[in-house]
Parts: C-alpha cells; sequence; structure tokens
C-alpha cells in the first residue's frame, strides 16, 4: 500500500518504520523532511534493533504526500488536527483511510469535512506501545508492546477491513469497536495528565516558582489517583448515560491498570517500566522551575482532552463537578485560548452529538 505518516515525531517514526517493514511505499510528511535517514530503526529497552525499514521518502509538499495514498496516519498533537485535514483534504478521494494515532483529541470532528468527501475515518484507543525517539529522523525506543489493540472508525461498518490492515503491520491482534464514541471517551491522558499536572501545580500563579522538576509518574502520590479515581467515575456516568451506544470498552482505568484503590494505583503507575524517567514539563528560568504551559500535556491535555468529556456531560446535562473543577483551574493559568468545540462542527445539543456518532 502507499502509506503516508503525518508527522516525525515518537509515534510517526514508530509507524514508518513497522509500515516500511512490511513492505509498504512510506512516505513521511513533516516540516523537517531533510532531517530523516531514508533507513529507520526500532529499539528495544535493551537498545536491540526490534524492526527496521526503507521508507520512499519525506517531504513536506501536500501534494507529493497525498495525491496518491490509500492510508494516512496521523500522529500530530491534537491541537494541530484541523490545520493537517485542510492539507489533506484537497486530495481526497472517496475511500482513502485516515487514521488518528491515538483517536481521541477529538480527530474526528477535525476532519468531518473529509469524511463528508467520502473519507474513511479510524483511530487507535491507545498507541501501540510507549515510544520515545532516539535520535530524530533516524530512531525510536519502543517499550511494552501492547497484547490487542483496539480500533474504532467512522463509517463504522468499515472497522473490519480496517482490523486487518492494522494486524498486516503491527502482527498485534486488533478489536473492532462497536462505535468511535468508545475512542472518544477513553479515560487516558485527558484525565490521567490533567489531574496530575492539577495536583502538582495546584498553587501556581505567575509569582511562583519550583526548586526541582518532579518526575512524572515515579513521584506520584496518592492525593492524585483519588482525585483521579473520582474523575473516572464521572467518565462512567457519562457511559451510563449515553445508553443509546455499546460503551463497554469505555474501561474504567481502575480496570485498566488493575488497581482497586487509590493507593494501589500509585503504587502500580510508579512501577511501570515504560513511564521510568519520564519528567514533568517544566522551564528552567532565572535558577528556578515553572510548569511549561506551552507543552503537549498542558494544551492537548486539557482543551483537546479533558474539555471534550466535560462539553459531552453538559451535552447530557450531566453534572461532573471533578472533571469541571480540574478545568476551570487549568483556565485560569492557561496561556492557550484555543480549545476543543463541539459547537464549531455543529454539534449544539445531545441529538446532534447522537446523530454524528451513529455515522
Amino acid at each position: 500500500m502507499n502509506i503516508t505518516i503525518v508527522g516525525g515525531g515518537n509515534i510517526g517514526t514508530q509507524f514508518a518504520v513497522h509500515c516500511a517493514a512490511k513492505g509498504h511505499r512510506v512516505i513521511i510528511y513533516s516540516s523537517r523532511p531533510k532531517q530523516f535517514n531514508q533507513h529507520l530503526i526500532i529499539f528495544d529497552e535493551k537498545d536491540t534493533i526490534k524492526c527496521q525499514g526503507d521508507i520512499y521518502k519525506s517531504t513536506s509538499n501536500a501534494a507529493e504526500a497525498f495525491s496518491e495514498v490509500d492510508i494516512i496516519f496521523v500522529t500530530v498533537p491534537a491541537f494541530c488536527m484541523k490545520a493537517v485535514s485542510n492539507e489533506i483534504y484537497p486530495y481526497i478521494k472517496s475511500g482513502i483511510k485516515i487514521g488518528l494515532i491515538p483517536g481521541t483529541g477529538g480527530g474526528e470532528c477535525a476532519f468531518k469535512t473529509c469524511l463528508e468527501r467520502g473519507a474513511i475515518l479510524f483511530g487507535l484507543q491507545r498507541v501501540p506501545s510507549v515510544a520515545r525517539l532516539i535520535e530524530y529522523g533516524k530512531s525510536v525506543r519502543a517499550i511494552g508492546y501492547r497484547k490487542q489493540l483496539h480500533v474504532a472508525a467512522l463509517p463504522s461498518k468499515e472497522v473490519l477491513e480496517i482490523k486487518e490492515n492494522l494486524f498486516d503491520i503491527f502482527e498485534i491482534p486488533c478489536v473492532a469497536l462497536p462505535n468511535y464514541l468508545t475512542l472518544t471517551l477513553t479515560p487516558s491522558n485527558p484525565i490521567l495528565h490533567t489531574t496530575r499536572l492539577k495536583t502538582l501545580f495546584k498553587d501556581y500563579c505567575s509569582e511562583v516558582t519550583y526548586d526541582f522538576v518532579p518526575l512524572f509518574y515515579e513521584d506520584w502520590d496518592d492525593e492524585t489517583s483519588k482525585l483521579l479515581f473520582a474523575c473516572d467515575d464521572e467518565v462512567q456516568q457519562i457511559c451510563t448515560a449515553l445508553n443509546e451506544f455499546d460503551l463497554s470498552y469505555v474501561r474504567s482505568l481502575k480496570i485498566h491498570y488493575e488497581s482497586k484503590t487509590p493507593e494501589q494505583f500509585t503504587k502500580k503507575i510508579r512501577s511501570i517500566q515504560g513511564f521510568k524517567g519520564i519528567k514533568t514539563p517544566m522551564l528552567f528560568i532565572n535558577g528556578k522551575y515553572i510548569p511549561d504551559l506551552y507543552s503537549r500535556y498542558f494544551v492537548a491535555d486539557f482543551s483537546y482532552g479533558l474539555e471534550i468529556l466535560v462539553q459531552i456531560a453538559n451535552l447530557l446535562e450531566l453534572d461532573t463537578p471533578y472533571m469541571r473543577s480540574i478545568l476551570d483551574w487549568y483556565n485560569t493559568i492557561s496561556l492557550v485560548k484555543e480549545r476543543f468545540d463541539y459547537n464549531t462542527f455543529g454539534i449544539i445539543n445531545k441529538g446532534d452529538l447522537l446523530n454524528f456518532y451513529r455515522e
């Protein structure tokens, strides 16, 4: 197949290698195409080569990237989705497959015009593994590949063929999800990252600085776990209220991380190998540290993550005080005012929401 990867970061590089290793013609669409080697490598945690392959080319030219393509994997942050959709739109042909990796963040709405033109949209519930660049344009380290991938599509009837495409690329069993709303409501980074940032920086203002950078997961605490559990319960309340859909695959994080209590969750999250060494997003200024409010953890996971969950609750006239309080806190410190808004895409009530995700 002709496959284009949008984004040359952690996940984009990982996907490019797996696709190329299977003999597909792979193009990476990146703002820095000259930094890419043709030969790309995935290493594991022991620095052993796990997978390698040769891409066809890297380019920043949209016509080269999208004119003759079967599948497009979009691996950029959620706040870039609408701009990417606009770049792809002129080249859309009926049946082209566009995959959002992962499928959360409101990308399904950003690509609404592409859907209307005949594109098939799909997304993964979670990425195949933790991936971190070793050297941009050359290599990436991937740790902890999942035993299963979960995929949903719009229109939903197209999911079975896409499931087979993904299995052929990754050789990981793939589960077809019943609807795309299952991805939208996945309680991953939108509550995992935001609760952690809230407890870390709850007293932050422009005059506050910090002496050190905590590890994001290894220094996790019970206060965060308790807040996370409360938000996790609110997500499950949303699922219960949307009884028009099969949302059984929107699993509680208590189940996903096999933790019945906040204390068990804290112990579990601190121990995950793929999370080791990840620092809290902060900037060093004048000998002190402040939160990096432009990092993806802030910009994407609040404005294009938690924001979506709260908006869905509002459309259902459902109160979610814990998630709403975290979002209200973020809005007091945010430096970026752009945010996801269902109204922008003509979804202004529960009926509109149901009709969009029923496709």
